[in-house]
């Protein structure tokens, strides 16, 4: 990756995309400032669209989608004196900008992929690639004053910690990725889209709190019939959507509620691991089914937390270490713009672009 300045002086002028499971989005950040007029969504070309295709189909389908979409914006209005790119991309990363897995975005095993060199070679400007949660945790870290874990809760789970001044990863992309620890041992457990079963990922993400309630309502027709899940859903189980799962919950449907709280049991054990083995007392939560249902996620989380207990804590410590980030979908893509500047040189007036 090159990192020679090319823009002439003022403030940076980025190029960002977050490339998700479902969307990709672009934007241009200017002296760390998000335009919400340039963010352009895109659906992803991977495999929640195409999920009869070979994962590394879907991997070079994803690739090229990405690059093209990249090339198009830097060549748009919104794309004008940007001097660098920051990509941010579902899945782990080595430090020299291989991702090595991307189960949201083409499922099972494929080659690893060395997103930044090809997204070098193709660009005009310096790229900067890191993992979605990663860029994410750079927008909390110029507001949060003590170490942090920042937890997304979609389409997936991911994490990551981040303390004095760093996230904490390995050099191989290990770390962060408590969405893949198997919970369930069972051989029949949940599915996770990487193609194992069991994991967190796949129990208390937004689509496996989905396959919960839609497996509960065929379980239990009565208890189904009189949720405020059943008017929404046509009364058939299959007819459920997070959007109505995260409306009930949020009015207190008792069975909803259920449902979520007995799926949040293996984040919160997450939870309490991950601050009896380092001590972190700060966790954030974000992504869109977290966000969607709000405040009583924090409730229900909380609550089972509360139960499990936090060695040294009182109730009332554990609870407040639960806050949601953001009510917004811009996380990455303005902790992106952060980490690009932290990255790269500041550009000056000497060249342009290469």
């Amino acid at each position: 990756m090159t990192t020679t300045p090319l823009s002439a002086g003022g403030p940076r002028v980025s190029v960002v995309a977050d490339l998700g499971g479902t969307t990709l989005r672009l934007g241009r950040v200017a002296g760390g400032v998000l335009d919400a007029a340039s963010v352009r969504r895109i659906p992803t070309e991977g495999i929640g669209r195409h999920r009869t295709l070979p994962a590394q189909v879907l991997q070079d389908q994803v690739v090229e989608q990405l690059a093209g979409e990249l090339e198009a914006y830097l060549r748009s209005p919104y794309g004008a004196g940007a001097d660098s790119v920051g990509v941010s991309f579902a899945g782990p990363l080595s430090k020299d900008g291989t991702v090595l897995a991307g189960p949201t975005l083409w499922g099972g095993t494929a080659a690893p992929l060395p997103v930044t060199d090809i997204l070098a070679r193709r660009l005009p400007v310096p790229v900067v690639v890191a993992n979605d949660i990663t860029a994410a945790a750079w927008r909390y870290a110029a507001t949060e004053t003590v170490p942090f874990c920042l937890i997304t809760v979609s389409s997936g789970i991911g994490n990551k910690v981040f303390r004095h001044g760093e996230v904490l990863i390995d050099e191989a992309g290990h770390g962060g990725e408590i969405g893949h620890w198997r919970v369930d041992p069972r051989p029949d457990a949940m599915p996770c889209e990487c193609g194992g079963r069991g994991h967190l990922g796949g129990i208390a993400s937004g689509r496996g709190v989905l396959l919960a309630a839609r497996g509960a309502a065929a379980d239990d027709p009565a208890g189904f019939a009189g949720s405020a899940l059943a008017g929404p859903a046509g009364h058939r189980p299959d007819g459920i959507t997070n959007q109505s799962l995260a409306l009930a919950v949020r009015a207190g449907d008792p069975f909803a509620t259920t449902v979520l709280s007995d799926c949040l049991l293996p984040l919160a054990q997450a939870v309490d691991c991950l601050f009896t083995a380092i001590g972190i007392r700060r966790y954030l939560f974000i992504g869109g089914f977290a966000v969607a249902v709000g405040t009583p996620f924090l409730r229900l989380l909380g609550d089972q937390l509360a139960r499990l207990g936090c060695f040294g804590l009182d109730e009332r410590q554990i609870r407040d270490m639960l806050a949601l980030g953001a009510a917004d979908d811009d996380h990455s893509l303005i902790g992106m713009a952060r980490m690009v500047a932290h990255t790269l040189p500041a550009p000056t007036a000497a060249g342009g672009r290469r």
